[in-house]
């Protein structure tokens, strides 16, 4: 925090207060003296350290909360931990378990909240997290993020940033129902004085069942539709490409699931930030009417141990995807100071991995891996 200097007259004697750092002052008792109006500091005093932005925010949001008004960082943080609270508050009620929850801060500003459920009734492993990082950016991190973010200098060593966003990966016990995936985001770079050089949203939800229900693709595909179409008719064929064209493992030749909707850096090029900011708010709300009726559809459902053994095999193919090719996931890791534990939370508990293993002709296994290799409009 930044520096600062006070004095107080105590009974005639004046003390003088050096440079408190937020948590403590150091008293040095001066000569005793007559009671002065003005207190006279002869030594000479450094220049104040500029607060840094999560200091300002800290400050911002203890002062006035956060408005319509706020930066829209501080927008987006309220945002997400209020759909935290409500997306894991109906999670417990249809698992029946309560989530773990973890608050933890970073040492430059920041923080996240992980609520993790493992071993269920319903899910085999749940979490649900919150993170906000201010920071900044080490040059590998730079390039990586280039690919996808042009206006990003590679010519620098480092780049202060902002990020905070909301992760979900719910991993069902029964083979029958299928996981999901989501997450929304916001990123910006810093100006020295606060301000965002650079802002963008990204985000997206898809579903990756081990035995396929068209009607559960349907639904999941016709209600992330809805959400796009009350901003842009041509948000959700594009972002339904863009989530097939991303999520795909590609040393296997096939998706990760059946999709749902993927986008990255969206700034002013797109839209303004208070139509992109209202854009994201409705997907995230979209989610629990996008999948509560799936999974309370198919939890119960009857399974054999074979295909058990299928939704391990499958979620084998998961774990290829986020530690092989997901960005996401890549970033976390190259960030210092990341919380590993929590980027590596989207991992499910049990997967397996079967030399050579083929399904059998005519089988609904097989079916999957076709649609799979050649991704379907559901709407």
């Amino acid at each position: 925090m930044g520096a600062l200097l006070t004095a107080v007259s105590w009974g005639g004697i004046p003390w003088s207060y050096s440079l408190l750092d937020g948590s403590q002052a150091h008293a040095a008792k001066c000569r005793e003296a007559p009671a002065v109006d003005v207190l006279q500091i002869t030594s000479p005093v450094e220049k104040l350290d500029s607060p840094t932005v999560a200091e300002r925010d800290i400050l911002s949001k203890r002062e006035s909360g956060v408005t319509s008004n706020s930066p829209m960082r501080l927008r987006m943080e309220s945002f997400i931990k209020e759909q935290q609270e409500v997306i894991v508050g109906e999670l417990e009620k249809l698992d029946g378990n309560k989530f773990r929850t973890d608050t933890w801060n970073r040492p430059n500003g920041g923080g996240g909240i992980s609520c993790v459920l493992q071993e269920g009734n319903v899910f085999e492993k749940a979490g649900v997290n919150t993170s906000i990082v201010y920071g900044t950016l080490p040059r590998p991190a730079i390039q990586k993020m280039r690919v996808n973010h042009k206006a990003l200098d590679p010519s620098v060593e480092s780049l202060q940033f902002f990020a905070a966003g909301l992760s979900m990966v719910l991993h069902p016990l029964n083979p029958m129902a299928p996981t999901v995936h989501l997450n929304y985001r916001y990123f910006e770079t810093e100006n020295e004085d606060g301000s965002p050089a650079a802002w963008w949203f990204g985000g997206g939800t898809d579903l990756t069942p081990s035995y396929l229900f068209d009607e559960d693709a349907i639904h999941f595909h016709r209600t992330m539709k809805d959400a796009c179409d009350k901003h842009d008719k041509g948000y959700f064929p594009r972002f339904k490409k863009w989530c097939d064209e991303y999520f795909s493992v590609k040393h296997r030749g096939e998706s990760r699931g059946v999709g749902g909707i993927f986008f990255d850096d969206l700034d002013e090029e797109e839209k303004d930030q208070e139509n992109l900011f209202s854009f994201i708010q409705d997907c995230l709300k979209s989610f629990l009417p996008s999948y509560m009726p799936l999974i309370e559809r198919r939890k119960d459902m009857p399974y054999t141990e074979k295909e058990k053994d299928w939704q391990q095999v499958r979620r084998g193919r998961y774990v290829e995807f986020n530690l092989v090719h997901d960005r996401g996931t890549s970033f976390g890791l190259n960030t210092p100071g990341a919380r590993v534990e929590s980027i590596l939370m989207s991992l499910p508990l049990n997967a397996r991995w079967r030399y050579m293993h083929e399904p059998e002709e005519g089988s609904r296994e097989e079916r999957l891996i076709g649609v799979l290799k050649q991704p379907k409009d559901w709407v």
